[in-house]
């Protein structure tokens, strides 16, 4: 018996924000005080570093449930499983369902409640439940799946992963322009087919760690609003994924039995550019190695950090064709990683 993913969908929202769009805003420092740029050059280093040219977010109408139930939806139909016979909905968030210009996260009932609503599943043996592991949700909900799977709890479980973070961004806050919303899903089951999940890797530092992305205050110190916002230690973070994201990289490598020379892809979330890039090629340095061109596809410069959802896009867009010069074959090694809020890192070797 083999577990793999047999079914893709995605939902990339309509509306784009250009980073031209960023500058009539009032960017601040963290402690209120104004930035001594104009926002013509705040924007172009923030570019520079992330690769963002531009981001999505969800119409006003639309919330985090919906577009979680609309990559649902493609995910199945790509699977051609009938949705009564899934065990499982595994839905990868952070911050539920926030109503357009509205303060509260609402997550009762869950999103994987209203998901499995949304499709009109009857079957009440379909049992639906959150994944809270920020932007590594998405590849621990694959890990959760798999596990069920193997241990003969699940035949075909859905993983979802979608989030709407553009209503938890501080406008005053520079780091505002990384985040986007969007959603991810497939169809993981057992099958009779070579490949799929071969092996995994996950890890928690929370000692210093924890609280590296975090909910805070608007950088508008005179705002009398309670209401907070995706909050991050940029720096850190951008060392502690330096250090860590690579071992967890090779570590999942090395127990799949493949080497470095077998891998043809590594979908890592699409967090910053820059960080991603210094992150494979550290990986690939382990290795006493030049990091292969083309090794790492990315879709940061369009769409933005989404979190638990860029993995699942990203995926989802190669093997339908939607990003250029970038294609996954029949039996190809490729590699799924993540990093984020916890602090937390996972990785898959995946056979296709």
């Amino acid at each position: 018996m083999n577990i793999k993913i047999t079914g893709t969908g995605s939902y990339i929202p309509s509306t784009i924000e250009k980073n031209e769009d960023f500058y009539n805003h009032e960017f601040l420092n963290a402690d209120g005080s104004k930035i001594n740029s104009p926002n013509e050059v705040i924007v172009h280093k923030f570019k520079a570093i992330t690769g963002i040219e531009e981001r999505r977010y969800a119409k006003p109408e639309l919330s985090n449930s919906d577009i979680a139930f609309y990559a649902a939806e493609k995910a199945i139909a790509d699977a051609k499983i009938d949705k009564e016979t899934l065990d499982y909905i595994i839905v990868a968030h952070n911050y539920g369902d926030i109503k357009h210009n509205t303060e509260q996260s609402d997550t009762v009932p869950s999103i994987a409640s209203r998901v499995k609503h949304l499709l009109q599943i009857k079957n009440p043996k379909c049992v639906g439940y959150d994944l809270l592991f920020g932007c590594p949700g998405w590849i621990e909900g694959v890990i959760q799946a798999n596990a069920f799977i193997k241990s003969g709890i699940a035949k075909r479980c859905l993983v979802i992963g979608s989030e709407t973070l553009s209503r938890v961004v501080d406008k005053h806050d520079r780091d505002s322009m990384i985040y986007s919303d969007g959603a991810g899903a497939v169809i993981v089951e057992e099958t009779e087919e070579e490949g799929g999940i071969i092996s995994h890797e996950t890890a928690t530092f929370a000692l210093d760690e924890a609280h590296f992305i975090y909910f805070g205050k608007t950088n508008k110190q005179e705002s009398a609003s309670q209401r907070k916002y995706i909050k991050m230690y940029g720096r850190k973070i951008y060392e502690f994924a330096l250090t860590n994201v690579p071992l967890a990289l090779k570590s999942c490598l090395d127990k799949s039995g493949y080497g470095i020379h077998d891998v043809k892809k590594i979908l890592i979330h699409q967090a910053n550019e820059k960080m991603d890039e210094a992150i494979i090629n550290r990986f690939y340095k382990l290795y006493n190695m030049e990091t292969p061109e083309g090794i790492m596809p990315m879709s940061i410069n369009m769409l933005g950090n989404s979190s638990v959802a860029t993995v699942p896009t990203l995926y989802d867009m190669i093997l339908k064709g939607k990003l250029e010069n970038q294609e996954i074959h029949k039996g190809d090694i490729i590699m799924f990683a993540s990093v984020g809020a916890g602090m937390n890192i996972n990785a898959i070797v995946y056979k296709h």
